[in-house]
């Protein structure tokens, strides 16, 4: 019997039993991409006005079974793969969703051998999905973190610097922070902390180590491992953020700094930039949903310099973005809840930032709903999917 078919004999038992909890299997269903719902998709299942909660279910199901017979399969092996939610919907398994197979595993050379063990040729293609984050620490993260600008403080950046350091800490980096940069001194440390060639020069920016309650005068010449995490905190402009003294440094510029080169530690290896900024002095307004190779070469000898860079802004270009002077800012916030939720469960993270996406799409900053907006933007170059997961002691 086919997926679709299993799916339709057991379709009123299904949404009935999920209703019990229709956020969790909405989060799951759209983190699961063989299932194909997409960020709208999400969005408008998530604020549909149903007289009640089986509604959303009962769409979500639909809607899987309209994407035809591979998300119906993908669907399935959710429904009965998934821990939490074997957990959360334990009537499942009084359902036959077995009659379906579950996706086909990789066919093994001799039919009579009883290992478990992948072929080479698999265990290749899974290392080909995932960057491998195994060094000790995963790398650096660099916080860049300007509060100081002439008489103007930018109140709620340091519970900003002080959540991404905690969070970015417990997933294995050591965290760097530059307090207090000019565009000039920006741009140099940034070099610095790509080549990492001179430990003196770094003492320049006066360059602070976070030891787990707070930052420190930096001891050892940091080194680079498996990934490059760096976050800028301060005003900015269209393309641009700011040094204190109110100078321009592209965001372009700041992340060609760490392409990759032959000479580069970080090249093929994942560099995240976080930019908590504005983009310029418009506000966001809200409306109302309707619904709610070389020829003859071998390709994979050669790398884009341009590879591997993730860049999460915290708004759209020409916008504002939003910053509490106490509890920090909407974006930074919203990062940092989302890895400490999402990182144990080894999400990748552009599943994370699309919910950093739809969290702060839903924020309101003024007296009147949709008044005041806000939306950040991603941009990826990445070839594979990045888990980062807590460290273990």
């Amino acid at each position: 019997m086919s997926a679709k078919d299993t799916m339709r004999r057991n379709k009123t038992s299904i949404q009935r039993i999920l209703s019990g909890d229709y956020k969790i299997i909405l989060n799951k269903a759209f983190e699961e991409k063989e299932i194909g719902i997409t960020l709208r998709e999400y969005n408008n299942l998530k604020s549909i006005n149903k007289e009640n909660v089986e509604g959303h279910v009962v769409d979500l199901v639909d809607k899987i079974m309209n994407k035809g017979e591979e998300s119906c399969q993908a669907f399935l092996n959710l429904l009965q793969t998934d821990e939490e939610i074997k957990r959360t919907y334990p009537e499942l398994k009084n359902i036959q969703l077995n009659e379906a197979c579950l996706l086909p595993k990789p066919v093994q050379a001799c039919s009579d051998d009883k290992s478990d063990v992948l072929p080479q040729e698999s265990k290749r293609q899974k290392e080909d999905e995932t960057y491998e984050i195994n060094s000790q620490p995963a790398s650096l993260c660099v916080i860049i973190n300007n509060e100081n600008f002439d008489e103007e403080l930018r109140s709620g950046t340091n519970k900003d610097a002080q959540d991404l350091a905690e969070v970015f800490s417990w997933l294995g980096f050591r965290v760097l922070m530059c307090k207090d940069q000019t565009k000039d001194q920006m741009e140099r440390a940034l070099k610095c902390f790509a080549s990492l060639s001179d430990f003196a020069q770094l003492q320049e920016f006066n360059v602070k180590e976070w030891s787990g309650s707070g930052f420190t005068d930096l001891q050892e010449a940091p080194m680079h491992g498996d990934a490059f995490i760096c976050c800028v905190l301060s005003h900015g402009n269209k393309g641009v953020v700011f040094g204190i003294d109110w100078q321009p440094l592209s965001i372009k510029q700041i992340t060609t700094t760490f392409k990759a080169t032959d000479q580069s530690s970080l090249t093929g290896k994942p560099k995240v930039f976080l930019i908590q900024a504005c983009q310029g002095s418009k506000k966001q307004l809200g409306v109302l949903s309707k619904g709610l190779q070389a020829d003859d070469a071998d390709p994979s000898s050669f790398l884009p310099e341009e590879a591997d860079f993730l860049i999460a802004m915290a708004t759209v270009e020409d916008c504002i973005s939003i910053r509490h002077k106490i509890h920090g800012s909407w974006f930074v916030q919203s990062v940092c809840q989302q890895l400490k939720e999402g990182c144990p469960w080894s999400k990748d993270i552009t599943t994370l930032l699309y919910k950093v996406n739809n969290e702060v799409s839903q924020k309101e900053g003024g007296f009147q709903p949709g008044a005041v907006k806000q939306m950040p933007e991603v941009r990826l170059t990445l070839r594979k999917s990045l888990v980062l997961s807590p460290r273990r002691n």
